[in-house]
């Protein structure tokens, strides 16, 4: 993957060597989930779609095999004690001293914007003390649209930020409002690091009525315009470009030698 991406990292220096760390990402392909613990040196895992381990034949037993040798942690997106459940899984992995990820839009962006997140990413960061790190995933919605499955040779990139500190709102993990301002400052942080448009709307519920047969446009009408996560005003931004010396540090992690050197 390194060889045929060749992708880059930026803000690599801001995850800890050591004690829990949750990392909150976008959400733009399914090997959004590959190229991230690709590129740092700690093990990362993450929450998958429990139709991930329940497949038949062949193929659907190698995708459950796959998942369940990187880590990845079930959860039934139909909500209620299933969710909870996963979450408690997610607390664990964090008193454990680990790195847990997530993605805060809960699905796919079903057209590479930004997505309102949901609080189970607050929850974990309240009721764990752990610094959130927001993540931007680059480049993989190209590789990998939706219905694609094999991804095409494009630059991938991973922008990671520096950690939110929420150990200050320990034992309000059942107060909504907090839950929500603190979920609306993580995505605050990705959208910044992503450059992405952001969408007033949960992602699940757009590609519902998607699946129904209204286009995005039609299934994002309601959603505001020129506002960011939280109501905030846009703040102006492009897709990050890699530098060349993120380019050098790529190249170097392919063979483990400094090739401009």
């Amino acid at each position: 993957m390194k060889l045929a991406y060749q992708p880059w990292i930026r803000g690599g220096q801001y995850i800890p060597e050591s004690g829990p760390a949750i990392l909150a990402s976008n959400h733009l392909a399914v090997i959004d989930s590959f190229f991230l613990p690709l590129m740092i040196q700690r093990e990362v895992v993450f929450m998958g779609k429990s139709d991930y381990f329940t497949g038949k034949g062949v193929k659907g037993k190698a995708v459950a095999a796959f998942m369940r040798g990187v880590g990845t942690i079930p959860v039934d997106r139909t909500g209620g004690r299933a969710s909870e459940a996963a979450l408690r899984t997610g607390l664990n992995r964090l008193d454990e001293g680990g790195l847990f990820g997530i993605y805060p839009e809960g699905t796919r962006s079903p057209d590479g914007r930004l997505y309102r997140g949901k609080t189970g990413v607050a929850r974990l960061a309240v009721e764990s003390g752990a610094p959130v790190l927001p993540v931007a995933m680059i480049g993989t919605d190209i590789a990998q649209p939706i219905g694609r499955r094999i991804p095409k040779l494009v630059r991938i990139g991973v922008v990671i930020g520096p950690p939110l500190d929420f150990s200050r709102y320990r034992g309000l993990g059942n107060d909504r409002f907090v839950l929500r301002s603190i979920t609306d400052e993580i995505m605050r942080q990705i959208q910044y690091l992503s450059g992405q448009e952001y969408v007033d709307l949960y992602a699940g519920s757009v590609k519902r009525k998607v699946a129904k047969g209204e286009t995005i446009a039609e299934a994002t009408a309601a959603a505001p315009e020129g506002i960011a996560p939280g109501g905030h005003p846009v703040t102006p931004g492009d897709t990050p470009e890699p530098t060349q010396e993120e380019l050098a540090a790529g190249r170097e992690r392919i063979t483990g030698t400094d090739l401009d050197g």
